[in-house]
């Protein structure tokens, strides 16, 4: 079987959030038509504490989108994001929240990022994401959401290593983009890991 993974289609990432993603919000209405075509959904969801150590509010003297240590990883310090309980942590109040049948929390840890629905970035403590599509049945994932170069990336990459077949849906994702090309460059690494590319269209299509 195969799941549809909706990757933080939350307020800060969309226009006029928090670390909002160019084009963002056009992201919702791929992710609607396709849940109303039956595809079973799942959802993750950035959920910070308000001391997490990726906010570059947290680091004395430091800027948003410089580069740090986090928990003996490479960081990007980002500005104050998805924090748990207010709104720009909700999802786009467009998306078809109903048909949702499980979310995950991810960034829970202040010590440490979770850029992936699976692990967090050290891969030292998992989400049960991985445990919930298995007792469910599904081996396919078709996956769409914020950011590509980022937390979609993270995601599938991992999908990939835990032994899923990936479809990502190029117009159900955009990207982030702190380096010219980074979103071509994340897909160029999905590709690689053996994630095939599709669209919303070509699934629908299939029926």
């Amino acid at each position: 079987m195969r799941a549809l993974l909706l990757i933080d289609i939350q307020n800060d990432f969309c226009p006029s959030g928090a670390l909002a993603v160019p084009l963002g919000d056009e992201v919702v209405a791929v992710a609607n038509r396709l849940m109303a075509s039956g595809l079973p959904a799942i959802a993750t969801q950035d959920w910070h504490p308000r001391d997490h150590g990726s906010f570059a509010a947290n680091h004395h003297g430091a800027q948003p989108f410089t580069t740090a240590q986090l928990a003996g990883l490479p960081q990007v310090l980002w500005p104050v994001h998805c924090v748990q309980g207010t709104p720009g942590a909700a999802f786009h109040p467009q998306l078809d929240q109903g048909r949702i049948s499980a979310i995950f929390p991810k960034g829970e840890d202040p010590t440490i990022d979770s850029y992936s629905g699976f692990f967090d970035n050290g891969r030292r403590r998992a989400t049960g994401l991985d445990g919930h599509l298995r007792r469910h049945g599904f081996h396919e994932l078709l996956v769409l959401g914020l950011a590509t170069d980022y937390c979609v990336k993270a995601t599938v990459l991992d999908a990939l290593a835990l032994g899923y077949a990936v479809q990502l849906i190029v117009d159900g994702c955009r990207s982030v983009e702190l380096t010219p090309g980074d979103g071509a460059r994340a897909r160029d690494a999905m590709r690689t890991a053996g994630a095939r590319e599709t669209t919303s269209a070509e699934l629908l299509a299939q029926g």
